[in-house]
């Protein structure tokens, strides 16, 4: 099994694209993103805060996603995120470039025959 770091690791990488499959759900704040990836990778995967809002300051100044304010009667504000058409589009591509990687990474790591 991996190591929690090495996971991260490879996470890393794919941090927008997460947030913006997310997001794809519908609007949502960022304690929300959280626990939504988190409970997604069935606990494997934390994102801390700080990556997150960075992730979303860089995705926002792409035009991937906007923020708003909402309107609640209790407690602080929240800050909630929307994903724009650009931002979607930019998912598809981001899946697309993941599927493609993995399959060359699957065949560069597949020994069979003992072949190099």
């Amino acid at each position: 099994m991996a190591t929690r770091g090495a996971v991260s690791d490879l996470i890393r990488g794919n941090i927008d694209a997460i947030i913006l499959r997310t997001l794809s759900d519908g609007d949502s704040y960022g304690y929300e993103i959280l626990k939504e990836i988190a409970a997604t990778s069935q606990g494997e995967y934390e994102m801390k805060e700080p990556s997150l809002y960075t992730s979303l300051k860089r995705l926002e100044g792409q035009g991937f996603v906007q923020s708003y304010w909402g309107n609640e009667t209790q407690g602080a504000r929240r800050k909630y995120y929307h994903m724009t058409d650009e931002g979607a589009r930019e998912l598809v591509q981001a899946t697309n470039r993941w599927v493609n990687v993995r399959r060359i990474i699957d065949r560069l790591l597949k020994q069979e025959g003992g072949a190099r």
